[in-house]
């Protein structure tokens, strides 16, 4: 990448742009076919974005004109916390910006604005198999030890 990358909030004229990255970052996940996020999740998702009394936010890593990345993080209330956590909950970069700092770009990017918002934390989760990012992560946080269990309702 020749140009400079600019991080900034998502527009609402980004959607055409946004939407091929989150399909991307989805089937990543594996969430393709019949295990495809429904087009309303996808939707409500991205209304959230410009909604003012959600926690919800979206950020894009631009150059010449073209989306290669995207971040979404929330603000949460927390037991250990009085002020909001922030969850950086989607990261994704294409193909070709990876290994050139922007999904590093884009977590601080996210890392600032949780400390103008007041929080005290950001954090994250990955797949165990995510190893290549997992070495971007490595050198921006530190791992907590935790697991994450969950069950489907």
């Amino acid at each position: 990448m020749k140009d400079p990358v600019t991080i900034r909030p998502v527009a609402t004229e980004d959607f055409p742009l946004w939407e091929p990255l989150w399909n991307g970052y989805n089937a990543f996940y594996g969430r393709v076919g019949s295990t495809a996020l429904p087009a309303d999740v996808t939707q409500t998702t991205w209304s959230r974005f410009f909604d003012a009394h959600e926690p919800v936010h979206a950020m894009v890593a631009e150059s010449s004109g073209r989306l290669l990345g995207l971040v979404h993080f929330l603000y949460h209330l927390s037991t250990t916390s009085i002020a909001p956590i922030c969850y950086l909950q989607d990261l994704f970069t294409v193909e070709e910006a990876r290994d050139k700092g922007v999904g590093g770009a884009l977590i601080n990017a996210v890392y600032e604005r949780a400390r103008a918002a007041g929080s005290p934390r950001v954090y994250w989760q990955t797949h165990e198999t995510n190893r290549v990012a997992m070495r971007v992560y490595d050198k921006l946080a530190d791992k907590s030890g935790f697991l994450v269990y969950r069950k489907a309702l």
